[in-house]
């Protein structure tokens, strides 16, 4: 009886022992809201409660795919081996989806009869549990290796399941706090970089709990020197559209709007006793607390000055329009009231030169109604442009007769170099840009300088100048000099001023250039660029037909249309992207379903993605981050977003371009054509003695040829393609090997780069060309690094 009773008791003891490990492992998963913290603690935790040497934890995304990996007790190298393991992901499908615990005792021979190769992790046992959290199914478990070489047993799966059913709360919690914070970071940064300006009151107090950056800036001009923010807070008036003035400090918006009243997109001018203002649109929400009380109150706010400035302008320009419709219209209408009062005297000449003012001011009325027709197309994107291969020289030309023979009295020097290539534009699209910028130089320069055009290949552009030795502009004037009216009332009269650079400007991006300008300052001249794309001179473009003709042509010469990949969640947006690609001749694929991107992109191969900026859950710029498919291919975004900001966040993500939206499918067609010509570019690439002819392949050292392998010579393509910039291990190994994402060893890249370096006469240690990254890749330095 004793003995029973002091088996039971020891029982009991090992039971509480089990038990307080459990309780302190469960405290320390616990004890952490951060899901790095919590998941080593879980794979720390689940070792120690059942005696194994080595853990491996596997996260799981909402689509069942792996997302985290972490071990604990293996070492690094074996760490990697594992991760890159030809099986692991066949293996970590099938374990994912057992539906209860497994205990192996042979794990070698058990993944053997899956049809896998042999595994890369040590140890013969195995233990394994899914980890679920309200019916979610959030990972696996699994530990190998028992201390003293033993098996798992029973009691070891009770524990971990136990364990693993606690840890799935504890992850589902720090994923849900990982959430929040990533969405109230995301919430934070939208209202900060608000183009709205955001102000949050305290509706007890009206103080000012929160100012955006826009809110500031709005009222930093009511603002005295050493002022702070809620110094000013104290001495501004509110005068609301119906002439009640109220002052913040005594009667803030928020005190007035605490009993629930809402304003909406009302007029009101903030002032400060030394008389200065801004007038903004307001609109106040108050936030009711659970209890039903208003504890806050979230004002909007809009500068009106640019609106008025706008709204300024376009009357200004209305204006000028009237009068120069009007001038043509009373020189035909006197010179027909002429002609039909003549007396039967009326000599022929007479009567012909007035019809010549007829007819001269009548096309003089035409290109104005153009001008004014044009502007409208650009700005609802539907402007289209027929390109053709051009000389440029020859445009040119034709755009200075033009404009000398209308009128203009000022000299035009030309000065283009002779091996400038064809330009692929529309002839009279490219002279209407031409003349537009000959005459914005004639208004602005003195008629005794001349107006100078120069030309020089830019990559697969031309960049085209018009300069003149005028009154120069301002550097604050340049970011605004291609808006529309942007010119009328400064100066100038006329209905050009105000139409022609933002016409030049829709013009050449409709053919997929660029437009800028330049200046010293003022008294020193400007220089206005824009850049056209240069004809495939081999009579093709092998990856961007041009129509579907073009297809057909290249299916009948044994090549494919370029694929382009068009992500939008937009189904009206795909529609129109579909058809215009479609009608262009390229092989159009098209998703609003962004979560399967990477997948989508191997298998497809599309020679270019058209992104949307904003997709459901994400962005561009976070999709270019996280799927590493994207950085093989161009990416040109579309947006309905044309900010600025915006555009350089995108082109510093590494996009090839940014089209705003309304857009036309020329432009469309024009900007991919262009990204295609730029990624597939085959100049040669030199650096040093090194050069690489990438169109024939051929590698030279101090002009003597370098027998490379095709594994070689893709690995040296890839790093010349991207001189300047690390190619780690993973990209080389989908770059030049085609694996995905997670497959394949270092060692391949290490040992190709070895042999390359080799065959270059250069080592590790003294690397002039593959130059060495520790732990992360390789990289050739840019040619002008040398």
């Amino acid at each position: 009886m004793t003995t029973d009773t002091d088996a039971l008791l020891r029982r009991v003891e090992v039971l509480r022992a089990r038990i307080a490990r459990l309780c302190g492992a469960l405290l320390r998963i616990s004890a952490s809201l951060d899901l790095d913290t919590v998941l080593r603690e879980v794979v720390d935790g689940a070792r120690a409660l059942t005696g194994a040497r080595r853990g491996v934890i596997t996260m799981v995304d909402e689509l069942g795919r792996a997302q985290r990996f972490l071990s604990s007790g293996i070492p690094p190298d074996e760490h990697r081996q594992l991760a890159n393991w030809a099986d692991g992901q066949r293996l970590f499908e099938h374990l994912r989806d057992l539906p209860r615990p497994l205990r192996v005792a042979d794990l070698p021979g058990y993944v053997r009869s899956l049809g896998l190769s042999a595994p890369v992790l040590p140890g013969k046992t195995l233990q394994g549990t899914p980890i679920r959290h309200r019916g979610v199914h959030l990972g696996s478990l699994f530990l190998t290796e028992k201390e003293g070489g033993r098996e798992f047993t029973s009691e070891d799966e009770e524990m971990l399941v136990l364990f693993a059913s606690q840890a799935g709360a504890a992850i589902g919690n720090a994923r849900a706090y990982r959430d929040e914070r990533r969405a109230r970071a995301n919430m934070e940064a939208l209202v900060e970089t608000s183009p709205v300006g955001v102000v949050v009151f305290d509706a007890g107090s009206g103080d000012a709990l929160s100012v955006n950056r826009e809110a500031a800036r709005i009222v930093e001009g009511l603002r005295m020197p050493d002022q702070s923010l809620e110094q000013l807070l104290e001495v501004i008036t509110c005068r609301r559209a119906d002439g009640r003035e109220v002052a913040l400090a005594d009667f803030t918006l928020a005190l007035r709007l605490s009993t629930a009243e809402t304003l909406r997109t009302e007029e009101i001018v903030l002032s400060v006793p030394d008389g200065r203002s801004v007038k903004t649109l307001v609109n106040a929400t108050p936030i009711h607390a659970p209890e039903g009380g208003v504890e806050s109150v979230v004002v909007t706010m809009q500068d009106l000055a640019p609106f008025e400035e706008l709204e300024r302008m376009r009357a200004e320009f209305l204006a000028i329009v009237s009068h120069e419709l009007r001038t043509p219209l009373t020189s035909i209408k006197g010179s027909a009231a002429t002609v039909l009062a003549a007396s039967p005297g009326f000599a022929p000449a007479e009567m012909l030169q007035f019809l010549r003012i007829i007819d001269t001011q009548a096309d003089h009325m035409s290109g104005l109604i153009g001008d004014l027709l044009d502007a409208g197309r650009i700005a609802t994107g539907t402007l289209s442009v027929a390109p053709e291969p051009s000389e440029a020289v020859a445009l040119v030309d034709r755009a200075r007769n033009t404009f000398l023979s209308g009128g203009g009295r000022h000299t035009v020097l030309v000065d283009l170099p002779s091996d400038l290539p064809r330009v692929m534009v529309d002839r009279q699209r490219c002279v209407q840009v031409l003349n537009n910028l000959f005459s914005n130089a004639a208004r602005h320069a003195p008629e005794s300088s001349p107006i100078r055009v120069t030309a020089e290949r830019d990559g697969v552009y031309v960049a085209i100048s018009v300069s003149d030795r005028g009154g120069g502009i301002p550097p604050e004037q340049l970011a605004h000099l291609f808006q529309k009216y942007a010119g009328a009332g400064a100066g100038e009269r006329g209905l050009g001023a105000g139409l022609g650079l933002a016409i030049c400007k829709g013009l050449v991006e409709a053919h997929g250039g660029r437009i800028w300008a330049t200046s010293g300052g003022e008294g020193r001249g400007a220089r206005f660029t824009f850049t056209v794309p240069v004809a495939d001179e081999a009579g093709g473009d092998p990856v961007a037909p041009a129509s579907a003709r073009g297809r057909a042509v290249a299916r009948r010469q044994g090549r494919e249309p370029a694929r382009i990949l068009v992500v939008d969640d937009d189904p009206q947006a795909l529609l129109h992207v579909r058809d215009a690609l479609t009608e262009a001749g390229y092989a159009a694929l098209v998703t609003g379903d962004h979560h399967d991107l990477d997948r989508v992109i191997r298998a497809e191969k599309p020679h270019l993605v058209l992104l949307d900026l904003m997709l459901s859950g994400t962005d561009g710029i976070q999709l270019m981050e996280h799927v590493p498919e994207l950085a093989d291919l161009p990416v040109i975004f579309i947006s309905a977003y044309g900010r600025d900001e915006t555009i350089a966040r995108a082109l510093e993500a590494g996009a090839a371009d940014y089209i705003v939206k309304p857009f036309s499918p020329t432009e469309l067609t024009a900007r991919i054509r262009s990204a295609l010509r730029r990624h597939t570019q085959l100049e040669p690439f030199v650096l040093g003695e090194l050069a690489i002819d990438y169109e024939r392949r051929r590698v030279t050292l101090a002009d003597r040829p370098v027998a490379l392998t095709a594994t070689e010579y893709e690995v040296l393509r890839v790093l010349s393609a991207n001189a300047g910039r690390v190619s780690t291990h993973r990209s080389l190994l989908r770059q030049a090997w085609g694996r995905a994402e997670g497959h394949g060893d270092p060692k391949l890249v290490h040992a190709v780069v070895k042999r390359l370096r080799r065959k270059l006469g250069e080592d590790a240690a003294r690397a002039a060309y593959i130059l060495n990254e520790r732990g992360v890749g390789y990289r050739m330095p840019a040619p002008r690094e040398e």
